[in-house]
């Protein structure tokens, strides 16, 4: 099983969104599985559940997205597959705030940042040194590694109550397109993925109704996000796309 290439994701939740669906669809493509997420049961609970067959899987709970509990978990994965090559990393944590401005405080503006830009630098930085020492994989696309960035209609334009979310999935945008220009020339591809309309998972079914859930002119897949992350994970390097922009055909923009 440690010959196998290791998929990284950080930002797993319950399972029943887009990092849950990515594990496991990266898990049947013949990948090993490091899961980075909070709550450490559940994501125990999820990484036995990937565990069968060839696929290896393995947890590495964090108490917060922070700096320094990001960079750990994601050292830990090389401690725990030594001899395997880490090829796709995803970044698919984020903290939303849904506030008009003036009530938006600071714990809050901290907590915003330090997910979505600070966690994700020290998850890319990570990546990054890791794909710099791995060989070219020419049946991957000729690359050393693919890092993936999870984006959201706030990337690209703020709203009414989007200040903290926006200003941080903004910064996320522009890291994700820094790393982009700085390491394609070293065969590393870095893509950033818009999510622009509702993803169904299990809180948003709990949110909205039965239809909406079942409606795929309305509301997103998380497999079917995930088979685009595949995607972009196997691009050739003469055709490597940075932004893709998901939506549901009848999302409005």
């Amino acid at each position: 099983m440690s010959v196998r290439p290791i998929f990284v994701v950080a930002g797993i939740g319950n399972s029943s969104g887009t990092g849950g669906a990515s594990a496991r669809l990266f898990a049947k493509a013949g990948y090993n599985i490091a899961l980075i997420s909070r709550e450490s049961d559940r994501l125990h609970k999820f990484a036995a559940e990937l565990k069968t067959g060839d696929t290896d899987a393995a947890a590495f709970p964090i108490s917060d997205y922070n700096y320094r509990d990001v960079q750990s978990a994601f050292r830990a994965v090389r401690t725990r597959w030594p001899a395997a090559d880490v090829r796709v990393a995803l970044f698919n944590a984020g903290f939303r705030i849904g506030k008009p401005f003036l009530e938006i405080t600071e714990e809050e503006l901290d907590r915003a940042m330090d997910t979505n830009v600070k966690a994700a630098f020290a998850f890319a930085r990570e990546a990054i040194a890791v794909f710099r020492a791995q060989s070219i994989d020419e049946a991957r696309g000729g690359k050393r590694g693919t890092l993936l960035f999870t984006g959201a209609t706030s990337s690209l334009r703020g709203n009414t109550t989007t200040a903290a979310f926006s200003a941080a999935k903004f910064a996320l945008r522009s890291l994700s397109q820094s790393l982009n220009k700085e390491f394609g020339r070293e065969n590393i591809h870095v893509a950033h993925v818009v999510i622009d309309g509702g993803i169904v998972t299990d809180l948003s079914k709990s949110r909205r109704d039965d239809e909406w859930a079942a409606n795929p002119d309305v509301a997103l897949s998380p497999e079917s996000i995930a088979k685009s992350y595949l995607y972009l994970a196997n691009q050739d390097r003469s055709a490597w796309t940075w932004e893709l922009d998901l939506r549901p055909a009848h999302e409005k923009w």
